[in-house]
């Protein structure tokens, strides 16, 4: 398994690919600092909504997961090289469980220091606040990583479905329509951020934090059952 996992660092850690994550994980950062600099013109409830919601957990973590699971698989895919890994004497969870955590071990370091950083700064320090935020998007690289992996494996069009899904669904369809939040990956994120400190941001329209420990654990363990599955079941050229 660990020669999987290196192999797959490699693959995962291009230096274009790189510059962008690093990139894209300043963006909340720099928003926050300028924020700042006008403490009374955002509350607590518009910097959740503006940085929090809408950009860390909704838009720019899963770009940054989305540029780099579907990439865990697709490029062998793609080069017609998975074949080298199927046909070891190896089980197929031995194939899938070191790319899925090179993915989150590429991912991570930037999403979770991008989200310490913007809540220790939103936030005075408040050292429960910033655990919330980051435990909670960490929780949520960790989803988006097992259904993108799983996305690299089950379509060549992985980015381009990957994106309709961020847009449409993540950022449209559970914005503005409540009755789906709970089909979201976005919103088991920010109830456990609001399960870890109910002092901080006390909101009652989101999932229990219950719930959302126990969907978040079906969502990431299922998603790593479906692409175990799609190994074993595929054709590979």
């Amino acid at each position: 398994m660990s020669s999987v996992y290196l192999l797959t660092l490699r693959q995962l850690s291009g230096r274009w690919r790189l510059l962008v994550m690093s990139v894209l994980a300043l963006m909340p950062v720099v928003l926050t600092e300028s924020l700042v600099l006008f403490p009374s013109s955002v509350s607590v409830e518009e910097f959740e909504l503006i940085v929090l919601n809408t950009m860390l957990a909704g838009s720019i973590s899963p770009l940054v997961v989305l540029a780099i699971a579907t990439v865990a698989f697709g490029n062998e895919v793609e080069d017609r090289t998975l074949a080298n890994l199927t046909l070891a004497p190896i089980p197929r969870w031995q194939i899938v469980i070191p790319k899925l955590f090179a993915t989150i071990s590429v991912a991570m370091p930037f999403i979770a220091i991008s989200a310490l950083v913007t809540t220790h700064v939103a936030f005075n320090a408040d050292a429960t606040a910033t655990l919330a935020v980051t435990v909670s998007i960490v929780a949520g690289l960790a989803m988006y990583a097992s259904v993108f992996v799983f996305l690299g494996l089950a379509t060549n069009q992985a980015i381009g479905v990957g994106l309709l899904y961020i847009v449409l669904w993540e950022g449209f369809f559970t914005t503005y329509v409540s009755g789906v939040r709970v089909f979201s990956i976005r919103a088991y994120s920010l109830a456990l951020m609001h399960g870890l400190d109910e002092r901080r941001f006390a909101d009652t329209d989101n999932l229990g934090f219950g719930v959302a420990i126990g969907v978040s654990a079906v969502v990431f363990v299922g998603f790593v059952l479906l692409t175990i599955r799609r190994l074993r079941r595929m054709d590979v050229p």
